[in-house]
């Protein structure tokens, strides 16, 4: 459907306020309205422009505010609730397993796995030299609507990694189940930063844009290093939160 084209199809057997509807599932998709920042179009507005009774417009609207979608402040108009998805810093589980939690079904939009020399960040978090090829993989995950991270992975080569892994399967439930690599402790670290033009391609934001990064060293339960982890988090989309207890 294309959105400037819409006009309502008085001979259709479809209500009204069901092609309004579904007019405005398409808009707020939208950038400029799917952040929440913009309102929508008024209910006058669009009853003007379609022809149609402004009741008609509000029950459309009543469907999206029902569904938790849109929003309605008194006397101001409609906008998109927030969508962004957090994360919690006092629990570590699988990225896949926390969307679930959350009712979202993770896409894997690329996987691309390959052996490379390390550069300093990635030699001193793993403790190899720099003449040591470690196995990489980097991936853009997100669900059907949006892509959230990019990431990238450095694994010791230790573990034996041959590339030829599956690599879409759960990542730790993988290491344990085929190399007997159990991860006990995260070492992580944020940072807001710039998108570079490689985050920004991954992730179809614009070059610049802000992005969540975060640097972690994965270790097994010896204290060794498994995994050097880059994931950088569209920020649209993306938060995390944080609870901390006083210490008396």
């Amino acid at each position: 459907m294309q959105i400037k084209d819409f006009r309502i199809d008085l001979k259709s057997s479809i209500p009204y306020h069901v092609q309004v509807e579904k007019y405005l599932r398409e808009l707020i998709r939208i950038k400029e309205y799917a952040s929440g920042e913009s309102f929508l179009p008024k209910e006058e507005s669009l009853a003007k422009r379609f022809g149609i009774s402004r009741n008609t417009v509000r029950q459309a609207i009543d469907k999206l505010v029902q569904e938790g979608l849109v929003e309605r402040k008194r006397g101001v108009g409609s906008k998109v609730v927030s969508q962004n998805i957090s994360t919690r810093l006092d629990q570590w589980i699988s990225f896949t397993k926390e969307m679930k939690d959350k009712g979202i079904e993770v896409v894997e939009y690329s996987v691309k796995v390959g052996f490379e020399l390390p550069n300093e960040g990635t030699s001193k978090a793993l403790n190899i030299s720099l003449d040591t090829e470690v196995c990489c993989m980097q991936r853009v995950r997100g669900a059907k609507d949006a892509k959230y991270l990019y990431s990238i992975s450095f694994f010791h080569p230790r573990i034996g990694l041959t590339g030829k892994e599956d690599f879409y399967q759960p990542l730790y439930e993988m290491l344990e189940r085929e190399f007997h690599i159990v991860v006990a402790t995260s070492k992580e670290r944020l940072k807001a930063v710039a998108a570079s033009s490689a985050i920004a391609k991954s992730l179809n934001i614009k070059k610049g844009d802000p992005v969540l990064k975060r640097e972690r060293i994965v270790l097994d339960q010896g204290e060794k290093p498994v995994e050097y982890n880059l994931v950088y988090y569209a920020t649209d989309f993306f938060s995390y939160d944080i609870d901390l207890k006083r210490e008396f």
